[in-house]
């Protein structure tokens, strides 16, 4: 009688663990890439990357004890995808930026507390949210074709990899592709001697930065984080779930996410919200046939999560070691599925398809005044193109439809 709950126990385990590593190594390049471009030195972006890890995987295990259904969290990923495009035209250095994160906590705990705000989000078209993303993430998308001509020999072994393993290992393309970069890494610093940087560290490190609250940050880095959150993430993450069965607690999963992003702020921590693509590793078929037992998997995911936490340092020194742009083509691959979704939601409707056009060509150009980037100018032009060719503000997004 002990072998078939050994079975029953060891698939929602296994799944845990398997949505740990695939959610971690598959973005963790573009979370350190985000960082370090609106400011972070080498300390404080892999203080970043552990305040993130351990606020989403102690929020995942709370949720999942607490309503015994598989919800998984995340960091932010094309939110660090906008922090990589918004880095160029960022001046208000470190502490604005941390200020900045501080601020999109606080709009996610109230759009838990506050339902018009939630409506509000939901009120910007699909189209024009999806076209934005789709702007911001062309830069990193374009990283690996860049790599490429920069340093074919390095970058080939990375690409063929990738290719081969999302033909036949599909799940584990990316951390394949990463591995595959390590390796490559291991080798270009033995031949070329490579040092660690001084500022660099193999273990986990902390550190705290006083936040700072300027308006440019605000408005050109806070805004649009919280939009690509919501839009991108936590409300595809209700989607997901809802798709397996289960109702997502809105308010205490907002409550969690934003508090979490609150505490994580001042350590670096830019956003964490609802897992979206990693989600359904947790509550697929894959964590066991009864669903009433998959929450296992969410909270192996947590404690997973919380290990893995702990490479923070060392994998901060390896994108210090890494040739330039080698492991940005990395995250690039990680986005391209993300891109081509954005694509689609963004120019599927013929309608609405000038105005997302606008949106993407503003965010990929980087646009800013005043000190305000291109993604949140992005969203004003679509906006503003959205009401004077489609006759109105619009009416609320597909994606909220879902979330509701």
């Amino acid at each position: 009688m002990t072998t078939p709950a050994r079975t029953s126990l060891s698939e929602p385990i296994t799944a845990g663990v398997v949505t740990a590593l695939v959610g971690f190594t598959s973005s963790f390049v573009v979370v350190v890439a985000g960082l370090r471009a609106v400011g972070a030195d080498a300390g404080q972006a892999a203080s970043g990357l552990l305040a993130l890890t351990v606020t989403f995987g102690v929020g995942i295990i709370v949720l999942c004890l607490r309503y015994r259904i598989p919800i998984t969290l995340a960091w932010s990923t094309p939110g660090a995808a906008m922090l990589v495009a918004a880095g160029a035209d960022h001046h208000g250095g470190w502490p604005a930026a941390v200020g900045a994160f501080l601020v999109v906590g606080v709009l996610i705990l109230a759009t838990g507390l506050i339902p018009a705000l939630g409506d509000l989000i939901g009120r910007i078209p699909t189209p024009i949210a999806q076209a934005m993303l789709a702007g911001v993430l062309l830069v990193l998308c374009l990283a690996p074709m860049e790599s490429l001509a920069v340093q074919p020999l390095l970058t080939i072994p990375i690409l063929l990899v990738w290719l081969v393993a999302t033909r036949w290992l599909t799940r584990w393309a990316l951390p394949l592709a990463l591995v595959t970069a390590l390796v490559v890494i291991g080798i270009y610093v033995g031949v070329h001697e490579v040092s660690v940087p001084a500022t660099s560290s193999w273990w986990p490190q902390i550190a705290w930065t006083t936040p700072e609250f300027d308006a440019s940050s605000i408005i050109g880095l806070a805004i649009p984080l919280y939009v690509v959150t919501m839009a991108s993430q936590n409300v595809p993450g209700v989607a997901v779930l809802k798709s397996f069965g289960y109702e997502t607690p809105w308010r205490p999963a907002m409550f969690v996410t934003g508090t979490g992003t609150v505490i994580g702020a001042p350590f670096g921590g830019h956003a964490i919200n609802l897992a979206a693509l990693s989600a359904a590793l947790a509550a697929g078929e894959e964590a066991g046939a009864d669903p009433a037992r998959r929450w296992i998997a969410g909270v192996s995911a947590g404690i997973s999560y919380l290990v893995l936490a702990a490479l923070s340092g060392v994998l901060v020194t390896i994108t210090d070691l890494a040739p330039h742009g080698l492991l940005e083509a990395v995250a690039g691959l990680a986005l391209l599925a993300t891109f081509a979704n954005a694509l689609l939601g963004a120019f599927g409707r013929p309608e609405v398809r000038v105005a997302a056009a606008l949106t993407f060509v503003t965010a990929a150009a980087g646009v800013t005044f005043w000190g305000i980037g291109g993604a949140f100018w992005a969203i004003v032009v679509g906006l503003i193109a959205h009401m004077v060719l489609g006759g109105g503000p619009g009416s609320p997004s597909r994606a909220s439809a879902e979330a509701e």
